[in-house]
C-alpha cells in the first residue's frame, strides 16, 4: 500500500545531501551534444528520408481503406507546404498555431513550420471560443492550421480579436466549399504556392533547414492551467530530442515499430514521444479514421507502441471488466478462474521469487484460453511499450492490466521536462511511477517537493519571466510543486500536487488524487473528487458514475431510470457506489478514510471550466460552484436541493430542482 502521510526525508539515507535526495541513472545516451546535422527535428527528417527513402512513413484510415505515403511522400508535402509559408510571409521565430485532430496535414503543417524556423502551438480540438482567442493571441501565431469547417468557423467567430492572424489554412473541405472569403485557403492551395516558390528558388527549403539550429523554440506547449491562466512551455528542438533519447533508455524505438499517433499533439507526451521519437527513430505512424474508430483501429493495427492519457486506460479497464460481466458464462468462470492465478504470479515476481513449473504451465494455459484473446479484441497482441501518462493511474489497474498480459508503464512528466520517471520492464513496482531515465536527476527537498534537472527542461514561459524565475532555478532545477518520495528500491512515490495536499483539522494531510485513481477503479465511477480541508476532521467525496457502466448494471438488476439525474440518486446505485468506497476505505489509513460522499447529477465537463484540456480537475472551480453541496456534507444534513438541466431522450431539455442524497460510509 502506497503511503500517503506527509512525505518526509529520512536524513540518515547515505543518498541525501544537505537534507536534499538526489537520484541520477548512469548516462548512456549515444552522445553527450547533438552533431549539428541532426540538432533540429526537420534535420532529422532529412536524415531519416536519407535512411528509408520509399519505406511506408504514414498512414491514415479514410473510407476504411488505409492509405500509405512513403518517407520522401512525407517530405514531399513538407517541402511544399513549408515553402507555401514562406512564400506568404511566415519568417524565422513566427508562430504558427494549428488545431485538429491528429492527422497527416497536422504533423505536415507543424514539420513544415518548424523547416521555415518558425515555432508552432498545437491547442486541443474541444478548445472553446475564449480559450483559441487566448492560445493565438498570448502565442503570437500569425497563420492558424485548421482542421475542418468546426475549427473554421471558431476563427470566424473571433476575426475581430485576430488581426495578426494572416490566413486560416484547412485541410478537411467538407462544409466547406461554399464558403466565399480569402481569409481561408485550403491545404492543397497552400502546396501549390510551395511548388510555385520552389521553381522560382530550387534549393530553398535545404537552406531553410539547415540554418536552424537546436536551441531555437521549436513548440510552445501550453501548461493544463488547473489554477492560472495556461502558460506557454517554450520547448527547444535539442529540448525534444533529447527528451526522447532521455525516455528510449527504458522504453527503447525502433524503425520496424508501428505507433497509433491519438493522444493529441497539444499535450507534451505526444510532442516528445510521438512527432519527436518518428523523427528521430523512423517508425510508421499510423492515424485513426476517427476518435469513434479508435478501438476498431487499433486491433487493426495492433502496434507496437501507444501512448494514451491515465483516463483511456482507466476506460479500458472498465470496458473489459463490463464485457467480462456480459459474456457467455464460461468465458466468465475461465476469466475469474485465471485472475487470481495471474495475480499470484505477479506477487511472486515482484517479490523476486522463482515461479514453480506447474505454475508457469497453468499461466500459459490462462494465456492461450483467456488473456491473448482479450488483448487481440483490444488490439494489443504486438503491444511492447504500452505507456500511460497524465495524471498517475491507480496501482490496482496497473494490476489488473498486467494481469491479462498488458505490461502497462506509468510515465510522470510535465509540460516543462517531458519525461521525469518511467517504469522499466522487469523493474515494475506498482505504487509508484518507476525511476529517472539516464539523463535526467531527481531531488526530493525538505518540504517534499520534485525537482528535476536534464537537458530537456524547457526554455522558460513564453513571456513570463517572472513565472520562468519562479520555476527554475540558477542550477537548472525545475520546481515541479509535486509532492513525493524516493522508496527504497529507488522508485519515485508520487503524491499529488502539493498545494493538492490537503490537512484536516485534526493535522493529519492525505492525497486526494491517491484515493481519487483507487476510487476510479470501479467500473462504475467515472470521476471523483476528494474533499476536506483545515475545518474539517474527516474525508468526503463528490462521485461521477459511469452512465453506460451503472445504466448497463442496473437494466440488469430491474433498476428502472429515465435520465442520468435520475438514475444517479437511486439508492440502490449509491448502495453499489458504497461498495466500492468500502473497499478503498480498508486499504487507507484511518485518517484519510472516506466518511460521507455524493453522487452528482451531471458530468464534470470541461467546456464549464470544471476540468482542464487534459481532464484534470480544476479543484478550486470545483470546489466554489459546489460549495453549498460540500458544506451540507459537514454540516450534518441528509440531503441539499440543487437545480439540475435534464436532457430527455425525445430531444426536449428542462430545468429541475431535485435532492440530491448524502450517504454516510
Amino acid at each position: 500500500m502506497v503511503t500517503i502521510d506527509q512525505p518526509r526525508v529520512d536524513t540518515k539515507n547515505d543518498d541525501y545531501q544537505n537534507g536534499e535526495r538526489i537520484v541520477t541513472s548512469p548516462l548512456s545516451l549515444p552522445y553527450t551534444e547533438l552533431p549539428p546535422n541532426a540538432d533540429t527535428l526537420p534535420k532529422q527528417l532529412l536524415l531519416r528520408v536519407a535512411e528509408f527513402g520509399d519505406r511506408v512513413a504514414m498512414r491514415k484510415k479514410v473510407y476504411g481503406i488505409w492509405q500509405e505515403y512513403t518517407w520522401r511522400e512525407c517530405l514531399q508535402h513538407v517541402q511544399n507546404f513549408c515553402l507555401g509559408l514562406v512564400s506568404l510571409g511566415l519568417k524565422r521565430g513566427e508562430t504558427v498555431a494549428i488545431i485538429g485532430e491528429n492527422d497527416l496535414e497536422s504533423f505536415w503543417g507543424e514539420m513544415a513550420a518548424h523547416s521555415a524556423g518558425a515555432k508552432t502551438v498545437c491547442i486541443f480540438t474541444d478548445a472553446n471560443l475564449r480559450e483559441l482567442e487566448y492560445l493565438i493571441t498570448d502565442s503570437d501565431a500569425v497563420f492558424l492550421l485548421a482542421h475542418d469547417q468546426e475549427q473554421c468557423d471558431k476563427a470566424l467567430d473571433l476575426r475581430d480579436k485576430l488581426p495578426n492572424i494572416r490566413k486560416v489554412i484547412y485541410w478537411d473541405d467538407r462544409g466547406l466549399w461554399n464558403y466565399d472569403d480569402d481569409w481561408l485557403m485550403s491545404f492543397s492551395d497552400i502546396e501549390a504556392l510551395g511548388r510555385e516558390y520552389e521553381a522560382q528558388h530550387p534549393g530553398r527549403y535545404k537552406e531553410l533547414v539547415m540554418a536552424g539550429n537546436g536551441e531555437e523554440t521549436a513548440i510552445l506547449s501550453y501548461t493544463s492551467g488547473t489554477t492560472s491562466l495556461p502558460k506557454g512551455a517554450m520547448i527547444s528542438h535539442r529540448n525534444l530530442i533529447f527528451g526522447n533519447l532521455h525516455a528510449s533508455e527504458i522504453a527503447p524505438s525502433y524503425p520496424t515499430d508501428e505507433y497509433l499517433s491519438f493522444s493529441p499533439l497539444a499535450w507534451i507526451t505526444e510532442q516528445s514521444l510521438g512527432m519527436t521519437g518518428y523523427l528521430r527513430v523512423g517508425f510508421t505512424v499510423n492515424f485513426p479514421e476517427g476518435p469513434e474508430t479508435v478501438l476498431h483501429d487499433l486491433r487493426e493495427i495492433a502496434p507496437n507502441q501507444v501512448l494514451l492519457p491515465s483516463r483511456l486506460w482507466e476506460s479500458v479497464v472498465s470496458t473489459v471488466q463490463v464485457r467480462i460481466n456480459d459474456s457467455f458464462w464460461i468465458n466468465r468462470k475461465l476469466f475469474h478462474l485465471f485472475l487470481p492465478l495471474a495475480y499470484h504470479l505477479i506477487d511472486l515476481e515482484d517479490a523476486g521469487k522463482s515461479i514453480p513449473l506447474h505454475l508457469k504451465i497453468a499461466r500459459k494455459l490462462g494465456d492461450v484460453l483467456v488473456f491473448h484473446p482479450l488483448r487481440d479484441k483490444l488490439g494489443m497482441t504486438n503491444m511492447r511499450n504500452a505507456l500511460s501518462s497524465g495524471a498517475v493511474l491507480s496501482p490496482d489497474q496497473l494490476r489488473f492490466l498486467r494481469a491479462i498480459g498488458i505490461l502497462l508503464k506509468n510515465l510522470y512528466g510535465s509540460t516543462e521536462c517531458q519525461t521525469h520517471t518511467l517504469h522499466s520492464e522487469g523493474d515494475i513496482r506498482l505504487e509508484s511511477v518507476g525511476t529517472p531515465p539516464p539523463g535526467v536527476e531527481l531531488k526530493i527537498v525538505e518540504t517534499g517537493e520534485i525537482y528535476i534537472r536534464s537537458r530537456s527542461v524547457f526554455q522558460g514561459y513564453y513571456k513570463k519571466p517572472d513565472k520562468t524565475a519562479e520555476a527554475l532555478d540558477s542550477e537548472g532545477w525545475f520546481h515541479t510543486g509535486d509532492a513525493g518520495y524516493i522508496d527504497a528500491h529507488g522508485h519515485l512515490i508520487y503524491l499529488d500536487r502539493l498545494k493538492d495536499m490537503i490537512e484536516l483539522a485534526n493535522g493529519e494531510r492525505f492525497s486526494p488524487q491517491y484515493i481519487e485513481g483507487r476510487l476510479k477503479f470501479s467500473p462504475y465511477i467515472q470521476d471523483v473528487m476528494a474533499l476536506g480541508n483545515t475545518d474539517v476532521d474527516f474525508v468526503s467525496a463528490i462521485v461521477i458514475i459511469d452512465f453506460e457502466n451503472v445504466s448497463r448494471w442496473a437494466e440488469k438488476n430491474a433498476v428502472s431510470f429515465t435520465t442520468f439525474v435520475d438514475l444517479s440518486q437511486k439508492p440502490e446505485i449509491y448502495d453499489l457506489i458504497t461498495q466500492d468506497i468500502e473497499r478503498v476505505n480498508a486499504t487507507l489509513p484511518e485518517q484519510s478514510r472516506i466518511r460521507k460522499f455524493v453522487i452528482l447529477h451531471k458530468v464534470f465537463d470541461a467546456d464549464e471550466a470544471e476540468l482542464t484540456r487534459t481532464r484534470k480537475l480544476r479543484r478550486s472551480v470545483l470546489e466554489d460552484k459546489y460549495g453549498d453541496l460540500i458544506n451540507a456534507m459537514y454540516n450534518d444534513r441528509d440531503e441539499v436541493t440543487v437545480r439540475a438541466e435534464v436532457q430527455y431522450q425525445d430531444g426536449r431539455s428542462g430545468v429541475i430542482e431535485m435532492p440530491i442524497q448524502i450517504r454516510r460510509v
